[in-house]
């Protein structure tokens, strides 16, 4: 248990910054669904212009210290390669 005021209010800070970035995760989650669901679908167009909302929230999440930068740019990869193949 905590004992310092610096620890109480580490706790505190730590409980609102894991809800935050829970969100920030899904929200990027959200978005690579997106694509994934236009490749299943067979649809470029939609591929692509999902892809493009999607490249910014991964770059986001990177400057933000939810993804590791190595994390975003292999799903990028990975989604632009299969975005290329339809």
């Amino acid at each position: 248990m905590a004992n310092t005021p610096q620890a109480r209010k580490r706790i505190r800070r730590n409980e609102r910054r894991a809800l935050i970035n829970t969100n920030r995760m899904s929200r990027i989650r959200t978005f690579v669904k997106k694509v994934e669901s236009a490749i299943a679908g067979g649809d470029k167009t939609a591929a692509s212009a999902a892809l493009k909302e999607a490249q910014p929230e991964l770059a986001r999440g990177v400057a933000r210290g939810v993804l590791h930068k190595n994390t975003a740019a292999r799903k990028m990869s990975r989604l632009t390669k299969r975005v290329s193949a339809l």
